[in-house]
C-alpha cells in the first residue's frame, strides 16, 4: 500500500467530544473524578475508560446509541472521502470510543471507510463489559498496533486529543488540533494544524501533486 490515512473519530470526525459527553452523562461522578486524571496523564486511558464504561448498566446501551445519533460530522469529511477514493487511498477510522457509536454517527458512510477499529462492549451482563482486540500499553485501543496492520510508505494521522498522541508520533504526516496539538508541541513533533476536513483535503492535494 502506497499511502493510508488513519483518522480518529471522537472530536475529529464529530464536531464535539461525543464519547466524553457519553461518559459524563451516563457515569457523571466517576467521570468527574477520573477524566482530569487521564488528561493529566496520571491515569492511563486503558484504566480510566474501562472503569467508567464498566460502571454503566448494560440496560442503558441503547440510550447511549440514541444520544450519539444526532452528533454532527465536521464539515468537509464527505469531500475528503471523495478525494481519497479518487486517489485510491484508504481511510481507516481508529477510535478509543465505542464501535456502536462510530457506526451510528457515520451511518451510510460506514461503507465508504476502509475499516473501523474501536472499543466493543458485551451487554449480556448487569453492566457493560469492555471488549477490545487491540488493547495494549496505556490504551484500550492501541492505535499504533492497529497502524502496524497496514503497511504503507506514507501513513497520515488525523486527530485532536490524548488518545491520538501515540498515533501522531508514529505517522509520517499528522494533522492535529486541540489537545493533540499541545501534546505534540511538548514532544517537539511537527504537525499541521486544522479545523475542518476541507483544509486537510487542500493540503493533501498539494502534497500529492
Amino acid at each position: 500500500m502506497r499511502r493510508i490515512v488513519f483518522c480518529d473519530f471522537d472530536g475529529t470526525i464529530t464536531t464535539e467530544e461525543t464519547f466524553v459527553a457519553v461518559l459524563k452523562k451516563f457515569a457523571p461522578e466517576l467521570s468527574a473524578k477520573l477524566l482530569p486524571q487521564m488528561y493529566a496523564r496520571q491515569l492511563t486511558l486503558r484504566q480510566g475508560v474501562r472503569q467508567i464504561l464498566e460502571s454503566i448498566p448494560a440496560s442503558r446501551y441503547t440510550e447511549i446509541l440514541e444520544f450519539t445519533q444526532t452528533q454532527p460530522i465536521r464539515p468537509g469529511f464527505v469531500q475528503l472521502l471523495d478525494f481519497l477514493e479518487f486517489q485510491g487511498v484508504p481511510l481507516v477510522v481508529i477510535s478509543g470510543g465505542l464501535q456502536g457509536m462510530v457506526e451510528t454517527v457515520l451511518d451510510r458512510l460506514v461503507e465508504r471507510v476502509h475499516a473501523i477499529h474501536a472499543v466493543d462492549v458485551d451487554t449480556t451482563g448487569s453492566h457493560l463489559k469492555v471488549i477490545s482486540p487491540y488493547e495494549g500499553g496505556t490504551e484500550l485501543v492501541a492505535k499504533v498496533e492497529v497502524m502496524s496492520k497496514y503497511p504503507a510508505y506514507q501513513k497520515i494521522a488525523i486527530g485532536d486529543s490524548l488518545t491520538d498522541l501515540n498515533m501522531g508520533m508514529q505517522a509520517s504526516v499528522v494533522f492535529a488540533r486541540d489537545r493533540l496539538a499541545e501534546y505534540l508541541e511538548e514532544q517537539q513533533k511537527p504537525y499541521i494544524p486544522w479545523d475542518n476536513f476541507s483544509q486537510i483535503r487542500e493540503y493533501l492535494v498539494k502534497l500529492w501533486k
